[in-house]
């Protein structure tokens, strides 16, 4: 038995999965906001009850908002700040008296979509989510690449490409630089696009669907979204050529951008012909913590 556990700021959330992929349980619980030693007996006890009521001991593999420092051993980038500098491997090691795998959430989204879901006869897939942040993973083979410094496949803090008046000034990014892919693509950055053209403060799935009735404002704003995407997209097919992308989080619900955008990236990519299939995540909001169980 494989145990997936996708650690986020909000919830945490186990899946057993069976040899076949099939989900032996299902089980969530809220995350400790702010608490780093609650956070990790949340976890201990969410693996303690999964394995008492399938009556079997599991491999345990873990998706983490940010990533585990190669030089330190301690978390970085985490949105959830009170995991930040802390050594969680070691600790969930620890508490749950066994080895662990982590990743970042990014890459076991990939990874699950490439070993059973969008992308499963795929040797090389991008896995990208867009949502409240924007994150990528990379999988090769059917194994999630870390990167020589664990940051493979974080293009949404690269810089947008070739910014046109449309996408001026740069906006500020969190991350302390300005003009991030993330700052453009993300749900809020969809929304504040919007508010910077005079249309107003609308939330992403409203947008898509007043431009699906006819908004003239709104299909402009998704016009200019589809652009940027495909600019940005286009930079990681002229590096990484991958068989496939994948598309998770909230705006991947967009059905335009699957018809709209690989029409778009030909201008941008340096090749006379682009046959990378933009593919709709199959296993929605679950590829996170499945992909952690694949870990193993």
């Amino acid at each position: 038995m494989r145990i997936g556990i996708d650690l986020g700021g909000t919830k945490i959330e186990l899946a057993a999965l069976e040899p076949d992929g099939a989900i032996a349980l299902r089980e969530r619980t809220a995350t400790p906001a702010g608490d780093y030693a609650a956070t990790v007996e949340a976890v201990g006890r969410l693996v303690d009850e999964a394995e008492r009521r399938t009556g079997r001991r599991g491999s345990v593999g873990v998706a983490t908002p940010g990533a585990r420092s190669l030089a330190t051993g301690l978390m970085k980038n985490a949105n959830s700040t009170c995991l930040n500098g802390m050594p969680l491997r070691d600790d969930l090691e620890r508490r749950l008296g066994r080895e662990i795998r982590m990743a970042n959430d990014a890459n076991c989204f990939a990874l699950s979509e490439a070993i059973d879901g969008a992308a499963r006869t795929c040797g090389t897939v991008f896995g990208v989510i867009v949502g409240t942040g924007v994150g990528g993973g990379v999988v090769v083979q059917r194994r999630a690449l870390e990167g020589a410094n664990a940051i493979t496949g974080e293009w949404g803090h690269n810089p947008l490409p070739l910014p046109a008046e449309a996408d001026l000034p740069l906006p500020a990014c969190y991350c302390g630089r300005a003009g991030c892919i993330e700052t453009y693509l993300s749900g809020p950055g969809m929304a504040a696009d919007h508010e910077r053209a005079g249309n107003g403060r609308l939330a992403p799935a409203e947008i898509a669907a007043r431009a699906d009735a006819g908004d003239a404002a709104c299909a402009a704003t998704l016009d200019r979204y589809e652009d940027r995407l495909a600019r940005a997209l286009a930079g990681v097919i002229n590096i990484l050529d991958p068989d496939a992308i994948v598309l998770g989080g909230g705006l991947s619900n967009i059905a335009r951008l699957y018809d709209a955008v690989p029409k778009r990236w030909g201008n941008y990519v340096f090749s006379d012909s682009v046959v990378t299939p933009l593919r709709r995540a199959r296993h929605g909001d679950s590829s996170g913590v499945r992909g952690a169980a694949w870990l193993w």
